[in-house]
């Protein structure tokens, strides 16, 4: 059953901008892990420079849903739209080329690769050759620490870089699975800021997978809870009901 904030009970092209053609576009989305299916039939729009944060516990679907996306796990059938192109049956490093970027949870940034290196094997799908500068601006430890192996950098600090990594495609949506994990809550709060300010400078859309439910509320437009593979809850953060998205939180 579907449950949703009467905020919800209509759903887009845009939440924020009605009218406004999604940028994402999810439609009726099923992927399986062989016989098993894991995602039931998902929908989903999300607009340009609009933040969606998708929630859930362990093991209900958020990050099977970033690989679907990205072309790691297999669709089985429903549609993925970028930009209005149809990215459903493409390779991973084609929907890439389309727009999409990818955090994986773990960060899984290459430990014994420079900082520069690292960020440059995001420039594959554009042909430059160099590091934008405006990386380094946005993240400036980065330009500190550039020469530096990127195994030897903090949690926190590996986070900026697999995010300037994964900007370094100009992407039109990135996709960050569990960006929190791991990471001190002080940091977690400068990531919140960092986010934010990629998406009002690049006008990006973000979705963003998350435990944690004071981060996602700090960040996101919109709220959503997956639950067994299907959205069980959708609301705008300005109408957000916290204790009935703690509740499907909760073990």
């Amino acid at each position: 059953m579907l449950q949703t904030s009467s905020a919800a009970t209509t759903r887009p092209p845009s939440a924020l901008n009605p009218g406004v053609d999604p940028v994402l576009a999810i439609r009726d989305l099923h992927a399986a892990y062989g016989q098993s299916e894991v995602l039931h039939g998902l929908d989903l729009n999300v607009a340009p420079g609009e933040i969606v944060a998708v929630m859930g516990r362990n093991g209900m679907g958020k990050s099977t849903l970033m690989k679907t996306l990205m072309g790691i796990v297999p669709v089985k059938s429903g549609s993925i739209r970028v930009a209005g192109d149809d990215v459903t049956s493409l390779k991973s490093h084609t929907r890439v080329a389309k727009g999409l970027a990818y955090v994986p949870q773990g960060r899984m940034i290459f430990s014994t690769m420079t900082v520069q290196e690292n960020i440059e094997t995001g420039l594959t799908v554009t042909g430059a050759r160099r590091v934008p500068q405006d990386l380094y601006t946005m993240f400036p430890v980065l330009l500190e620490m550039k020469d530096r192996r990127g195994g030897n950098l903090s949690g926190g600090q590996q986070q900026q870089l697999a995010i300037a990594r994964a900007l370094a495609s100009k992407p039109k949506v990135l996709l960050l699975d569990e960006p929190t994990e791991g990471i001190q809550p002080s940091i977690i709060r400068e990531m919140g800021r960092t986010l934010k300010k990629i998406r009002d400078e690049r006008g990006l859309s973000i979705v963003v997978s998350e435990q944690v439910l004071s981060f996602a509320l700090d960040v996101a437009d919109r709220v959503l809870v997956i639950e067994n593979g299907s959205i069980v809850h959708e609301s705008l953060r300005a109408d957000i009901d916290e204790a009935q998205v703690s509740r499907f939180l909760s073990v």
